[in-house]
């Protein structure tokens, strides 16, 4: 490959990079977990010589598809090579389809680790789910139980939603300074730090807002 060809792989490539917020093939190397040589032969043309699973790290790592990364590169050596060179559509082909098995895979693995992950919740609210319809239905047949003989049942959720790392932001009834960023006015004015009453609380999940809490003005 002659060094203009060479010079627009480095520039195609850092292109992606940039749009992958990665500053150089350093971090790249870093992030998809492969060698600086991979992606030096990726910059001088020689993308199907090295193995699709470091292309599929590579790809995950730019955010494209192992087929967008492999057409660019194929491609552009074609075009900017003073001798073209005919594609090897033998190693395209074996790559493709190699490509395929492990997207075959991943799709498999997923559905393992959706089923294993439903699996787990349901054991962990078991408890609730074979009591709960009960207590509705003696609810309803006697309106006056005792909500208290209910709340038992809930703990299994919880147990849920602490597993998740889910927490409720304050509790109902609550007075507290008002803070936009974690509260939802349902009516009135309130500035910054002035207080308020919950009304509904709020969650998050670790450092995420799920859902502010409602509060109105005291």
């Amino acid at each position: 490959m002659n060094q203009d060809s060479s010079d627009i792989n480095k520039k195609l490539l850092q292109d992606l990079m940039q749009q992958a917020n990665l500053s150089d093939i350093n971090e790249l190397s870093q992030v998809a977990k492969v060698s600086r040589l991979q992606l030096i032969r990726i910059q001088q043309g020689l993308i199907l010589n090295i193995s699709l699973g470091a292309i599929a790290s590579i790809a995950k790592a730019l955010n494209i598809s192992i087929d967008s990364l492999i057409q660019t590169f194929v491609e552009q050596s074609r075009v900017n090579s003073e001798s073209p060179i005919p594609l090897n559509q033998d190693a395209l082909a074996a790559c493709q389809q190699e490509y395929q098995k492990l997207q075959q895979e991943m799709t498999q693995q997923r559905e393992t680790l959706a089923t294993e992950f439903q699996q787990a919740s349901l054991e962990t609210i078991e408890s609730w789910l074979l009591q709960w319809p009960t207590a509705v239905t003696a609810v309803r047949q006697n309106p006056k139980l005792p909500a208290a003989r209910l709340l038992s049942l809930v703990e299994p959720v919880e147990q849920l939603l602490r597993q998740w790392q889910v927490e409720a932001i304050a509790t109902v009834g609550e007075e507290l300074p008002y803070d936009p960023q974690q509260h939802q006015l349902m009516k009135g004015i309130a500035q910054p730090g002035e207080l308020v009453k919950v009304r509904y609380v709020g969650y998050k999940q670790g450092d995420k807002l799920l859902y502010k809490a409602k509060v109105s003005p005291v």
